[in-house]
């Protein structure tokens, strides 16, 4: 471990106050140093709670007012004996740590306008509104491959399926974003978007190969890393074929997840890819990790396997006293606890906060989250990623001339948590920009009775000039898939009069749905739901302006009828 090499460049000074620092701290704080906690609630009281149990290495904000994140910050800072990492899910923009960041992109939005430079502006308004509430570390890129899109996860949080996208996307991102002086983190190794499953709910796996990931995954995350990656999220996944590369002797059943396994975070990204920065485990709630052992040792485990950092805890009493037992027991060595404490605090150094950290002004927060120009920077970024993938021919543009009434269908799911929440009303807002165009715009409603009293097809084949769909069914933590859950009866929301009347699907959230509605003819991606892409939907549905996305994943989803 080279503190003067890639990633954390130090010079003799920081490397000093690591040393002094590391030799300064008692063993609780040490393995306090461990952990990465999370704020849900921005409170003194919160923060207090925390520290009459350990004193962390980091924490992570979900999105608060910002003025509860500035004073957060502001409290932190002065609380803290040796600074905070504080981190934030930057996928897609500030929206990740402060209510009113600016929504930019998803990543998938991103890639589809076949742009780096819109990875650039993703990364600056990630990095610009992060660090005017105090954040320095973002959990992103996601540089996931989305290769199954059965996957409910990865979805548009990636920058799509194609190799050479998402690492040139991902790298851009990581380069940009640390040049603001943040700690970027590539996500999640080794890889998900393989599985049909989400590993928030169970250990999933990546059952590439070794030359399959070497000249797929591999290559993105050798990119990021040359490219200066200081962190790196290790997943709740398994990659079986690398595992039993470097332990031959391995059995399925010791086949762990990158967060719990020795041989890929060892073998695989430190020895073989040349990571040297710090490695996180992804949230230890999930599933994925409380799946293959006992919480007693999993805790302690992760750490001797070699992560840094665990992020998260199912309690925080419990947990650290596991951490704390682990390196009495000597499942975690005093070597491996001091090697990965000085890669914490070398991290810590490279982004400068040895040098003393001022108090944050909530003015000048407010002067850069949502600003006008991150707004005008999103809304370029829409105009170039909606992307109709396929047109059945003189159907667009519309206008009130030519489709005067429309049926309009409404496919809405709600809730979430955290990164996951959905956006409701989407749909709403569409059919009113709609009816702000000139448009009669009808909500579509379920007619009652089954075979042989539904009512008959004239009245919607004579009454109606165009029939319009509005998909908004977005990734959610623990969900199993994203499909379409047709009404009853007889799924009466079905695309029936595709033969008789013009009909436009449009997803504003998930690329995948021709999947569910393969004749539809007119179909339409924007990646995102946010005010910007509607605005830009709506235009390129009136003839304003051209279609210029490129889709970075198969939106037939591999079915040759989804072509017709």
């Amino acid at each position: 471990m080279n503190l003067k090499e890639k990633p954390f460049y130090l010079n003799d000074d920081a490397i000093s106050w690591v040393e002094n620092t590391l030799d300064s701290m008692t063993l609780e704080e040490k393995v306090g140093q461990l952990f990465c906690i999370i704020y849900m609630e921005g409170t003194p009281e919160e923060i207090d709670s925390n520290y009459t149990i350990l004193s962390p290495g980091g924490c992570m904000y979900r999105p608060l007012p910002i003025e509860q994140a500035v004073d957060m910050t502001n409290r932190l800072r002065l609380r803290a004996r040796i600074p905070l990492l504080i981190a934030a899910n930057l996928e897609k923009g500030g929206n990740g740590i402060v209510e009113e960041g600016t929504l930019f992109a998803t990543p998938l939005e991103v890639a589809a306008t076949n742009d780096v430079t819109m990875a650039e502006k993703l990364a600056t308004i990630c990095a610009r509104e992060g660090k005017a509430v105090g954040a320095n570390w973002s959990f992103a890129p996601i540089i996931d491959i989305d290769a199954n899109f059965r996957n409910p996860i990865t979805n548009t949080r990636t920058f799509g399926s194609n190799v050479d996208l998402v690492r040139n996307m991902g790298t851009m991102y990581t380069k940009t974003i640390q040049n603001f002086g943040f700690a970027a983190s590539i996500k999640h190794f080794p890889g998900d978007g393989r599985d049909e499953r989400d590993q928030h709910l169970l250990t999933s796996i990546n059952d590439c190969t070794v030359e399959e990931w070497d000249e797929t995954f591999g290559k993105v995350y050798s990119a990021n890393i040359e490219a200066g990656a200081l962190t790196c999220m290790a997943g709740h996944i398994m990659l079986p074929a690398y595992s039993k590369h470097f332990n031959t002797k391995l059995r399925d059943e010791e086949i762990m997840p990158a967060s719990l396994s020795y041989e890929l975070l060892n073998g695989l990204l430190r020895s073989k890819l040349g990571f040297n920065g710090l490695i996180v485990t992804d949230a230890t709630t999930m599933a994925g990790f409380t799946m293959p052992m006992t919480r007693r040792l999993a805790v302690p485990m992760s750490v001797a396997a070699g992560a840094d950092m665990f992020l998260f805890t199912r309690n925080l009493q419990e947990d650290y006293s596991f951490m704390l037992k682990g390196v009495q027991d000597g499942i975690i060595t005093p070597q491996r606890l001091d090697e990965a404490v000085t890669r914490i605090l070398a991290t810590k150094a490279a982004l400068g906060l040895h040098k003393g950290q001022p108090q944050l002004e909530i003015e000048d927060a407010k002067s850069v989250v949502g600003c006008a120009k991150h707004h005008e920077w999103a809304r370029e970024c829409a105009n170039k990623a909606v992307t109709l993938v396929k047109e059945q021919k003189d159907v667009l543009p519309i206008s009130p001339e030519k489709y005067k009434r429309v049926l309009f269908y409404a496919i809405e799911s709600s809730g979430g948590f955290g990164p996951y929440i959905v956006n409701e009303g989407v749909c709403n807002s569409v059919a009113e920009r709609l009816r702000n165009e000139g448009l009669d715009v009808t909500i579509f409603q379920p007619p009652q009775g089954f075979e042989g009293k539904t009512p008959p097809t004239t009245e919607v084949t004579e009454v109606y000039d165009l029939i319009v769909y509005v998909a908004n069914l977005s990734t959610k933590s623990n969900q199993t898939t994203v499909r379409i859950e047709w009404a009853q009866p007889m799924g009466a929301d079905c695309p029936h009069y595709i033969n008789d009347v013009p009909t436009v699907f449009i997803s504003v959230e998930n690329p995948y749905h021709l999947l569910d509605v393969p004749r539809v003819k007119t179909f339409i991606n924007t990646y995102s739901s946010h005010e910007e892409v509607l605005d830009a939907l709506v235009d390129k549905l009136m003839g304003r302006s051209q279609f210029t996305g490129i889709s970075p994943v198969d939106a037939f989803c591999g079915k040759w009828d989804a072509h017709l």
